[in-house]
């Protein structure tokens, strides 16, 4: 994501209307991902009353970087030591917010997260799941279950040709798409999907 220089954020507003926008005034440490917005924002009224989030990053060479997580503002003792972080690694942000009118804005943190890679530049695609913090990853996908009958339908429906020959099949998770047509052509109902 250091590399994409502006994410897209996801969040639900009152209305349960999803919202996206584009932030590029972002910090990053090992553990953690800061970024600046306006108390007066809808975005940051939205991460106030909720947290959730979602960020989209997405790659010249076809890589999407996916992190779900929740922010929370920064204690008030931290929220200058970040914005002057920022605001000096994003010298652009003194033409956006010039003098002590920065002050109006408000210092977010996301330290726990699942982060979905996924690469589609190569073949067969690539997608592996991280953690960031303490959180438990979230099973994505299709498994083959021991209902399976051997009959070999879902391997030549997987366009990314990811399913093994195993007792039962077996899916490759690093090279699915998660499109389903495995799912939606096994005869025998022998294919579930991860939710």
């Amino acid at each position: 994501m250091k590399l994409v220089g502006v994410l897209a954020f996801a969040t639900v507003d009152r209305e349960g209307t999803p919202q996206i926008r584009n932030i590029s005034a972002i910090h990053y440490e090992p553990d953690a991902l800061y970024f600046f917005t306006a108390r007066g924002k809808n975005f940051c009224q939205e991460l106030l009353e909720d947290g959730r989030v979602q960020i989209l990053a997405y790659t010249k060479y076809k890589e999407m970087i996916r992190l779900s997580g929740k922010a929370y503002a920064v204690a008030e003792d931290g929220q200058e030591k970040w914005t002057d972080k920022i605001f000096e690694e994003q010298p652009y942000l003194a033409n956006v917010y010039p003098g002590d009118t920065r002050d109006i804005g408000i210092i977010f943190c996301i330290d726990e997260a699942q982060i979905e890679y996924f690469n589609l530049g190569v073949h067969p695609i690539f997608r592996e799941t991280y953690r960031l913090g303490d959180v438990k990853i979230k099973e994505k996908g299709y498994f083959i279950t021991e209902s399976c009958i051997g009959c070999g339908v879902c391997q030549t429906k997987c366009p990314q040709q990811c399913i093994e020959k195993d007792e039962p099949f077996r899916i490759e998770q690093e090279h699915c798409l998660h499109c389903g047509n495995c799912y939606e052509n096994c005869p025998v109902k022998a294919i579930e999907r991860s939710v």
